[in-house]
């Protein structure tokens, strides 16, 4: 429960003297008797109890945080129907569409929103939202020579959207920031102001430094401020959409993979074995791993999938293809963003329903490589074939630190200054490769991998040679015209 200091009735702003009170009172979210509509909200304001139900408690829980925001800005509460004065304000305006929606700060808005996305999204997709809804906010507030470093805003905005901070004071290292974006938010009715939108966009394209963003990190922005205005369209704090009407900013695709990071046969192999001589030999840090990275080459997993992969999962014959059945991915967030407060998320495959499952035909070699790892490491408690050193799931920095060492071991000065190879994600990159220009047909090597065969087509459009000849065969062969 959340108390108010009681100073009275409100004798300003334009409303009714009487009725208003800032004696209030806000519980927490309970069980109600409604089977459509199971959560309930109560609040006291003057004496007078009021309460509303919901039909989740991610709407109740959404409420609350608007009228703890209400209390905490000191505003006034009418008693006969609990509303905070800013509600009111609102609602008694002219009839006037323009004038009578309703008036949100940017700032509480975007809280609300991720408390709505939050309980139905993955924790990279809320990650993502409060990336590009944070670059958003920063043409959205009051500027001037006392505003905090653009930076600070940022970071304090991240921490502030996460619903399991809505009532906690921020950081000490926030508060300056966390106070600015209280009082200094616009309204997101602001949107509409041309200047303003224009700032927004260029928020969207470029990064702090001033320097162009990645095309997939300001497309992926404008993605999460598109959602949120429909949401605020659905709100009734915007009459429709305003981006529909400025022209997007042309940047550059680059989801392309660039041929230079593929390795060949070779470097594969001499990569693959320089990992198991990263770290001490009896701590076997690298040699634990050196199946890892084959799943990527051999199979083309992502890293997040062959994080998860379990003995079960695999069909190991003693001669001859297996096959890889995956279940569920594994990806990096931080530990705020996810439900379980850990920084690996488990989730069902990208791109496809949470219980379909993707099997992977996989060669010999990687076959006997496998073999060979569960004979020498077994397995974890939950039949997980790759650990860490304590038996935990292997993280990002673990990897990356194996395989950028392994690099150093196995590649010349020239090729560890160049890009080939330069990330993990390269050895799925170069499987997929090996797989197009074999001639395996696009649609069964986007079934393997887990994308579509316009993304395969996209993607690795760059990578594909030496078919041509063999394409003009068939097309002779076809027509077979007489000379």
């Amino acid at each position: 429960m959340t108390n108010g200091a009681d100073s009275g009735s409100k004798q300003n702003n334009g409303l009714d003297p009487e009725g208003f009170s800032l004696d209030v009172r806000l519980w927490n979210v309970t069980k109600a008797q409604s089977k459509t509509r199971p959560y309930q909200l109560r609040w006291i304001v003057g004496g007078k109890v009021s309460s509303k139900t919901f039909a989740t408690v991610a709407l109740a829980g959404s409420r609350r945080s608007e009228l703890w925001l209400a209390m905490k800005r000191g505003e006034a509460f009418r008693v006969k129907d609990g509303l905070p004065e800013s509600e009111v304000r609102a609602a008694t305006q002219a009839a006037d569409p323009v004038d009578a929606r309703e008036e949100l700060s940017w700032f509480t808005f975007c809280r609300e929103y991720m408390a709505m996305r939050w309980p139905t999204a993955a924790a990279k997709t809320r990650e993502s939202i409060a990336d590009g809804l944070a670059a958003v906010t920063l043409a959205m507030v009051e500027q001037d020579k006392q505003m905090p470093e653009v930076e600070e805003l940022r970071l304090a905005f991240r921490w502030a959207v996460v619903p399991a901070n809505a009532e906690l004071d921020p950081p000490v290292e926030f508060e300056d920031a966390h106070r600015w974006l209280s009082k200094k938010s616009l309204f997101v009715s602001a949107l509409e102001d041309p200047k303003i939108l224009r700032d927004v966009q260029y928020r969207l394209s470029f990064k702090l430094d001033g320097t162009p963003a990645a095309g997939e990190t300001s497309r992926r922005r404008r993605r999460a401020l598109n959602t949120a205005v429909e949401y605020a369209i659905e709100r009734k704090l915007l009459l429709e959409n305003p981006l529909a009407g400025i022209k997007k900013v042309k940047v550059s695709s680059s989801d392309r993979v660039d041929p230079r990071v593929l390795v060949n046969k070779t470097q594969a192999a001499q990569l693959l074995a320089a990992v198991s001589y990263v770290g001490t030999w009896d701590r076997k840090k690298g040699r634990r791993l050196v199946a890892f990275f084959a799943v990527m080459y051999f199979a083309a997993l992502r890293p997040s999938e062959a994080v998860g992969l379990r003995k079960s999962d695999c069909r190991l014959p003693e001669k001859g293809w297996g096959t890889l059945t995956l279940h569920d991915t594994h990806p990096v967030s931080g530990k705020q963003w996810t439900d379980s407060g850990e920084r690996h998320d488990k989730r069902g495959l990208k791109s496809r329903e949470a219980k379909d499952d993707r099997p992977v035909p996989i060669p010999p070699p990687l076959v006997a490589m496998l073999r060979a790892h569960l004979k020498e490491f077994g397995t974890a408690k939950d039949g997980r074939l790759f650990t860490n050193e304590r038996l935990g799931l292997v993280g990002s920095s673990t990897y990356w630190r194996v395989w950028k060492d392994a690099r150093d071991y196995a590649l010349p000065p020239d090729l560890q200054a160049s890009v080939l190879g330069g990330r993990p994600y390269d050895l799925r990159h170069t499987c997929i490769t090996t797989w197009l220009n074999a001639g395996v047909p696009v649609a069964e090597v986007a079934r393997r991998v887990g994308n579509s065969p316009e993304v395969i087509h996209r993607v690795y459009e760059g990578c594909i040679y030496g078919q041509e000849e063999a394409m003009n065969k068939k097309i002779e062969q076809e027509l077979d015209w007489p000379l």
